[in-house]
């Protein structure tokens, strides 16, 4: 069987290419394959058929790039969700739009089974629980793409962690990114909360107010979005610290685990993976079991749109249970408005956050 895909949204995660990720000449005049449509373009089973956007340069650029036919290039989701029936659909717009986008295909006569988001799932928590609530509402599978999921180190790391228990009770992580907290450190929030299996409880924040990304996307407007961290207590009671206050040049994705019977250290950026054993009181180092070398970018991150369009495939042929439903991928949110509203009142947050205060929006692209 085919799927026919639609995407909303044709810029650089969509499948044109992201400015300090891929080669400046090939933005925007290449085929990315570490993206949406890069995606389905290794999948046999998956045909991208329609994409929209309100940018008609864009528009053309990505479809002519993507060989998608002229009369299905659409200006306006509205109009490919009215003219398209799809059994998939990405939401490859700025984070403020998701929900709108999101909300609109769940709803629409295109009748997505599923519907590939990309990360963060929205910029508020109201709008992500609506996003969640809807799309169980019209049987449509929502699907976040926080990418690591979707690479084979991190899946068999997870497994180690809680299956075969190699760090015994997890007491600490130690965490660092790059700002910004939306743009960028949902990547380490989601690997967070994806390796620990648990649910944020109590969160102490500090927001810097810097974003970097203003200056290298050449933005027109300001946004909330900025370097920050702070300090999470988990359901499970892990204690952890972020720090993602780091400008881009000199930052490297790092986290420690410190469990009962050993320890962890990840750096992604420099590719360097260590484990520890715990035996009679000292630190014992030996290889991953089941892991060759370390996760990184020009090779895990790579795949993982890959292995995420395959994993789609799965799940819409019944084989496979969704690997990165919306309500995992919100506690990532509650993480970050938690660090926001911890600053601006002084005082620890309790998560989830009440109801009136989970219209706090945070602005970003």
């Amino acid at each position: 069987m085919t799927y026919n895909a639609g995407i909303i949204g044709t810029g650089g995660i969509a499948g044109m290419g992201i400015l300090g990720m891929h080669d400046e000449s090939k933005i925007g005049h290449e085929k990315i394959r570490a993206s949406h449509a890069g995606g389905f373009d290794a999948q046999e089973a998956i045909e991208l058929v329609a994409v929209a956007d309100i940018d008609e340069d864009k528009l053309e650029r990505f479809g002519e790039a993507w060989d998608i036919d002229a009369d299905r290039r659409y200006v306006g989701h509205e109009l490919m969700l009215e003219n398209e029936s799809l059994d998939i659909v990405s939401i490859c717009t700025p984070s403020y739009l998701h929900d709108r986008h999101v909300l609109d295909a769940a709803r629409s006569t295109a009748d997505p089974d599923l519907i590939w988001c990309e990360k963060p799932i929205a910029s508020e928590v109201t709008a992500a629980r609506e996003m969640i609530d809807v799309c169980a509402e019209s049987d449509t599978e929502l699907l976040v793409n926080h990418s690591f999921r979707f690479t084979d180190k991190l899946r068999q790391l997870r497994i180690l962690i809680h299956d075969e228990e190699i760090l015994g009770e997890i007491h600490s992580v130690t965490s660092q990114f790059r700002m910004e907290l939306l743009r960028n450190s949902t990547h380490l929030l989601d690997t967070l909360v994806y390796l620990l299996d648990a649910r944020p409880e109590t969160v102490s924040g500090y927001i810097t107010g810097e974003n970097e990304a203003v200056d290298s996307l050449g933005a027109d407007q300001q946004v909330d979005d900025s370097g920050g961290g702070g300090f999470v207590v988990m359901d499970d009671g892990t204690f952890v610290t972020i720090d993602c206050t780091i400008p881009r040049e000199s930052s490297s994705m790092t986290l420690q685990f410190i469990g009962s019977e050993g320890k962890l250290y990840m750096n992604n950026d420099d590719g360097e993976w260590r484990y520890w054993r715990l035996e009679d009181g000292e630190h014992v180092e030996e290889p991953l079991p089941g892991i060759d070398g370390a996760w990184t970018w020009e090779d895990d991150y790579q795949r993982s749109f890959e292995n995420a369009a395959s994993h789609i495939v799965d799940i819409l042929d019944g084989h496979a249970e969704n690997g990165s439903p919306g309500e995992e991928a919100m506690r990532s949110i509650e993480i970050i408005i938690g660090f926001y509203l911890s600053h601006h009142t002084g005082a620890q947050i309790d998560l989830p956050v009440a109801r009136p205060l989970q219209d706090v929006c945070v602005t970003s692209w």
